[in-house]
């Protein structure tokens, strides 16, 4: 078995796109509790940590919502095995295909705001979560049957202006999607995902999870108690060196 000379476990894999519940359940879901059988039948136990999500606190949002919230159930019913549970916020970085094209659009002036003017965001930039990986790896007993909610450390999250100033750091305009807007996109989307045969992102949940008045991560204090590990990339510096490596990864 894979997990039988392991010293710990990180599962990582997940689906963020889909228009079925069954499209993320796979790996968000049967994945994890694969794992976990895994993890029973083997000869020793290794620590788990799962890297869920902020949304996994609601489910009822979208199919990914729920499946993130169904892994943490599947969790928390195996009392007798060492897991642990991260609920970070958007995750950026390099590598990121998600985000990173409405960061490009903010770099040239136009940023573009697909939730509530009033919208609170929490981040993470990715080295940031590698090193809460590896606080965990050092403290798992401590983290034992624990579930953390981090980010960056910033109080209160962003709003979209400090999301602006971070990404262009001058004048620029912003583009507020309207709401029918975009669930008529998101169903559309859904329509020709069925057609097509493609697993999209925009659909009327992801539209759903868009419109919250807040993601908003914990304040990091637990976490740190436990690990002593702490962010220390914030927005402005991640999304520099994240066009820094952009323009690299091009040339």
């Amino acid at each position: 078995m894979a997990v039988r000379d392991c010293g710990a476990v990180v599962y990582c894999a997940g689906s963020v796109r889909g228009r079925a519940p069954k499209d993320f359940a796979a790996a968000n879901v049967e994945g994890v509790r694969a794992m976990l059988d895994a993890i029973e039948s083997a000869g020793h136990q290794p620590p788990l940590l799962l890297i869920s999500s902020l949304a996994a606190s609601r489910p009822a949002l979208s199919d990914y919502a729920g499946s993130k919230h169904e892994a943490e159930r599947l969790l928390r019913s195996r009392r007798a095995l060492p897991w642990s549970i991260l609920r970070p916020p958007a995750v950026y970085g390099p590598g990121d295909r998600e985000m990173l094209a409405l960061w490009k659009m903010a770099r040239r002036g136009l940023l573009v705001r697909t939730g509530p003017a009033e919208q609170r965001l929490s981040l993470l930039h990715v080295d940031d979560l590698t090193a809460a990986v590896l606080a965990w790896l050092a403290a798992a007993e401590q983290c034992r049957h624990k579930t953390y909610a981090i980010d960056d450390g910033r109080p209160g999250g962003y709003d979209w202006t400090a999301i602006g100033d971070a990404i262009h750091g001058g004048r620029y305009r912003t583009l507020a999607v309207p709401r029918p807007l975009l669930t008529l996109t998101a169903r559309l989307n859904l329509l020709s995902s069925h057609v097509l045969g493609y697993r999209p992102m925009i659909t009327p949940g992801k539209v759903r999870e868009l419109l919250q008045q807040d993601w908003l991560g914990g304040d990091n204090a637990a976490f740190t108690a436990a690990t002593g590990w702490r962010p220390e990339v914030d927005l402005k510096t991640g999304i520099q060196s994240l066009f820094d490596t952009t323009r690299k990864s091009s040339r």
